[in-house]
């Protein structure tokens, strides 16, 4: 079946959507992007993605194609227009075709290039959120403003085909002895005294909004909690580690690095967050 996707104010079939070659989020990189997730046809948290995209674009002197309220009407119907029930929305946003290569920003005649698409996927019962996943530590070679989204994901995904020639699901990222996050997700662990654990909010990781949710929601229950930077020696010796993001929610890490973590199964901390967090997106996506 053929998806419906966004281009630049249209809603036109996959194949027919085309972008230029001069494009310079083609060319550059020169573009940022969001990934909302999808429950029950509605979106998840979609205020605090669409904050975070407008935060992304400022850092880079983007424009916005539109304003948040309007692009949440466009993701709309584009969920409608591809009957999507459990899934995400890629958003992306460019600088546009500016007509050749070149380094210099173009003026602002040049208009964003949008585009948006669905993706159906499993969310809520997917197989490695009940059986967890393994996971290598490989060094975070990326540059100096995660903080920002943006499509300059080469180094993700060699960080990704790294693990998977190693027999392992996902990479831990790390600097300077410290973990900064996974390949695509924030990182979290249970250290030794049973306390949460995740890196603080800088330029040196995104600033997750299922991360954002989950701090939340482990205040809210009582969960001893703490942020604060952790070494890779930390996790490899943690009682359980996890990752968290848009469409994992939180995925349980039953090995780094072959080291097995909390005797190999996903341990009682991950599961109750999770468990919480599924519930309160159930909610907040009920018709």
């Amino acid at each position: 079946m053929t998806r419906t996707v966004y281009l630049n104010g249209e809603f036109i079939a996959e194949q027919d959507a085309k972008v230029s070659v001069f494009d310079r989020g083609f060319l550059f990189a020169d573009a940022v992007y969001e990934v909302s997730a999808v429950l029950n046809g509605r979106l998840l948290d979609n205020a605090a993605h669409l904050a975070r995209l407008s935060r992304s674009c400022q850092a880079l002197n983007l424009r916005l194609p539109c304003q948040p309220e309007d692009i949440e009407a466009l993701q709309n119907r584009l969920i409608a227009e591809n009957s999507l029930q459990e899934g995400a929305i890629y958003l992306q946003i460019s600088r546009g075709n500016s007509g050749d290569r070149d380094f210099d920003f173009p003026g602002e005649s040049v208009e964003p290039t949008f585009l948006m698409f669905t993706q159906a996927r499993p969310l809520i019962d997917h197989p490695k959120s009940k059986t967890g996943i393994r996971m290598v530590s490989v060094e975070d070679i990326r540059w100096q403003r995660r903080d920002i989204k943006t499509v300059g994901l080469l180094a993700p995904c060699l960080a990704k085909e790294y693990a998977h020639r190693h027999d392992a699901d996902d990479a831990l990222l790390v600097e300077n002895g410290l973990i900064t996050e996974a390949s695509s997700s924030n990182a979290w662990i249970v250290d030794a005294e049973g306390t949460l654990v995740t890196r603080p909010l800088s330029t040196h990781i995104l600033h997750g909004i299922t991360r954002q949710a989950l701090l939340a929601l482990a205040k809210q229950h009582d969960i001893r909690l703490e942020e604060r930077p952790f070494t890779l020696e930390e996790a490899m010796n943690a009682r359980e580690v996890f990752i968290s993001s848009a469409t994992t929610f939180i995925w349980p890490v039953i090995s780094l690095n072959g080291k097995v973590i909390g005797g190999g199964v996903p341990g009682p901390v991950t599961g109750k967050l999770r468990e919480i967090y599924v519930a309160e997106a159930m909610r907040a996506t009920a018709g």
